[in-house]
């Protein structure tokens, strides 16, 4: 059970098979300020109230029936909310031997049979002050974290507030909107938890994903707004928009535009090995970068262009599934299916702002027959510029 913030009266359990001693402590706990009692004679019992309960303090017998006091320490120090909690002995044994193995077995201090009333007193309230000193410590490291929380929440607000203006600084030299980029990181995230990936993981890629076109900035106006296929020379310019958001993102010492920096690079790389920039196939292409060809692709083909009209979801989806594992890494695309929910809701958030194209691709046999007005971003290769 959690560590919840200490009461007015803090609980100090009691063990002692002997009722006569174990009325004694009682009367001596509950006689302090800031104590309370909570007595059991079978330790077993005890054990298993400390199980779904917090005590504070422990005080326990040795010699008990069923579980000796050692064994009682040893099973709280399992227990997270235990683990550290001041726990004192009683014993009557002049053994070193059995102290020595409370000793390693956590216990705090210990108390001699018989008892002396003013020695109870002193030590338990020494124990009072270590517990209370572990809470206080404990909240204090609590609040750092909670700091250390916000401000790393901050450093990632900004960078990704950073990261969209950039993106949109690029997308303004582009037909495409800012509401491209929105699409493709939340598809991006989609994806990423569909293949189970850790939260935070799928968040940095729902954040880097922005900066995957960044490199368009240096990308001619003759090619980037050209309203048609491109001739060999202008897809070989264009390719160059893959190392040279890499050049703008790379090198940084922020985790989120390492990411981006990959993704941009990558993100237009084949699973069969015929892509660009590099001809990485499979597991070389990082998979921040394959999920973000999925998502990419998917956003370029149901948007409208100024060399096409969107496509239809089902006939953009019949283009992943014919090229999962040719294009695609098939559990991307599978991922990106099972999303298929959440991939509706924001297509509906987040609209284009306005619309252009020319004549759309009318059924899934113009798929091939069509990629030189699809663009690469379908492709992967060619001379057409959707989603390049």
């Amino acid at each position: 059970m959690p560590d919840g913030p200490l009461s007015e009266a803090t609980t100090v359990v009691l063990v002692d098979d002997e009722v006569l001693g174990l009325a004694m402590l009682e009367h001596l706990i509950a006689g302090m300020p800031g104590m309370r009692p909570r007595c059991f004679a079978d330790p077993v019992e005890a054990l298993a109230w400390c199980r779904d309960n917090q005590p504070e303090i422990v005080i326990t017998d040795f010699e008990m029936p069923g579980l000796k006091g050692t064994d009682l320490i040893q099973e709280l120090r399992r227990q997270p909310h235990t683990r550290d909690i001041p726990i004192m002995m009683l014993t009557g044994s002049s053994d070193r031997a059995v102290r020595y193995q409370a000793l390693e077995l956590g216990a705090t201090d210990f108390l001699t049979k018989p008892i002396d009333a003013m020695e109870v007193k002193a030590r338990a309230r020494n124990m009072l002050a270590i517990r209370r000193g572990q809470r206080a410590l404990l909240q204090r490291t609590q609040g750092l974290e909670d700091e250390v929380r916000r401000a790393t929440e901050a450093v990632y607000a900004r960078e990704h507030e950073t990261i969209l203006r950039l993106a949109r600084a690029a997308e303004y030299r582009d037909w495409e909107t800012g509401s491209h980029i929105v699409r493709v990181s939340w598809y991006a995230r989609v994806i990423a938890q569909h293949l189970g990936l850790a939260e935070p993981e799928a968040a940095m890629i729902f954040r880097a994903a922005p900066m995957h076109d960044v490199g368009k900035i240096g990308i001619p106006d003759y090619i980037l707004l050209k309203p048609s296929g491109l001739d060999d020379l202008e897809f070989t310019i264009m390719k160059q928009h893959t190392t040279i958001g890499h050049g703008i993102l790379s090198g940084s010492s922020s985790e989120l535009l390492c990411l981006a920096a990959a993704i941009a690079l990558s993100h237009h790389e084949r699973w069969d090995g015929l892509g660009y920039p590099e001809g990485k196939q499979a597991d070389q292409i990082p998979l921040a970068g394959r999920i973000v060809a999925v998502a990419d692709t998917f956003d370029a083909l149901t948007s409208n262009r100024p060399y096409k009209k969107e496509w239809p979801a089902e006939l953009a989806l019949s283009f992943l599934d014919q090229n999962a594992g040719v294009r695609f890494d098939r559990d991307c695309v599978a991922a990106f299916r099972n999303g298929l929910e959440e991939v509706a809701q924001v297509r509906a958030s987040f609209p284009d702002g306005r619309a252009t194209g020319q004549p759309a691709i009318e059924s899934p046999g113009a798929l091939e027959a069509g990629l030189s007005c699809m663009g690469h971003d379908a492709a992967g290769q060619g001379n057409s510029h959707l989603g390049s």
